[in-house]
């Protein structure tokens, strides 16, 4: 893998539902130094604009709390509705703080399942796309045939992380290189074999892509990133581990802790 590369961002138009947003973005790469999607490309894109070119808009005022949802939200301080949109969009809630709930989504943790009222309409929350890795998957095929590149798509979302002030970048769809690259078997600086080191790739270059992205009204929800030479090739989806093998997972559940996990299995 080469290490030098480079990383341009990419304006687009306002994206509304229903948006070709492969058009909009190779039509958008050629206004930038980058000139036209290349073979190798990969390209990084919001998951907010996703949702939104899917029709993935939800309007709070069409929801109604159940009682659940009510009693969450008095326990967290939170707007009984938006509360109701992330219940119907998690697979579990594990816990909260005031103003948040922690959520299982899509085989991860993370705040409120992903919905989020930042650069959706008002009144109105964008969850996650249904399917990220189906997504990353169909504009990585409609790039390819309206530019004649082979690229590989990341669709990003933002993270904050255990103890730490601020967000990153985190892949949660992928199609064209591997979202892990397995390190195990290498030898360190002193010949030691690595057992557990797996590089999350497609994280990585989400949060290199925040950088140039932009989280406010930049209109710069892609980045593309040329140089890496990483091989393109027709593999998708993120790779992550169950709730039992993980860390995180484990220390939350007190009452019945999981087995550890095998060093082989473990996701850092």
């Amino acid at each position: 893998m080469n290490r030098s590369y480079t990383t341009f961002g990419i304006r687009t138009p306002l994206i509304v539902a229903g948006d070709d947003i492969a058009g909009i973005l190779v039509r958008a790469i050629g206004a930038t130094p980058a000139g036209r999607p290349q073979d190798g490309d990969i390209l990084v894109v919001a998951e907010t604009a996703i949702s939104t070119a899917e029709g993935r808009i939800i309007s709070l005022d069409s929801l109604v709390p159940g009682d659940r949802a009510i009693d969450l939200a008095r326990r967290y301080g939170m707007d009984p509705t938006l509360v109701q949109c992330i219940l119907d969009e998690s697979d579990e809630v594990v816990g909260g703080i005031r103003g948040f709930l922690l959520c299982m989504k899509h085989g991860t943790l993370l705040p409120n399942a992903g919905v989020d009222a930042s650069n959706a309409p008002p009144g109105c929350v964008t969850p996650l796309p249904a399917d990220p890795d189906a997504s990353a998957l169909l504009i990585k095929e409609r790039i390819e045939r309206l530019s004649g590149a082979r690229v590989a798509v990341i669709i990003a979302d933002s993270r904050t992380h255990a103890m730490r002030v601020g967000c990153s970048g985190v892949a949660i769809g992928c199609a064209g290189i591997p979202s892990v690259i397995d390190a195990r078997g290498r030898s360190d600086l002193f010949g030691k074999p690595l057992e557990v080191t797996r590089l999350a790739l497609a994280d990585n270059l989400a949060s290199a892509a925040e950088v140039v992205m932009g989280e406010a009204d930049e209109r710069t929800p892609a980045a593309l990133i040329r140089g890496l030479a990483i091989p393109i090739t027709k593999i998708s989806g993120i790779e992550s581990i169950d709730a039992r093998e993980c860390l995180f997972m484990g220390l939350l559940d007190h009452e019945s802790p999981r087995k550890p996990p095998s060093s082989d299995s473990r996701g850092f």
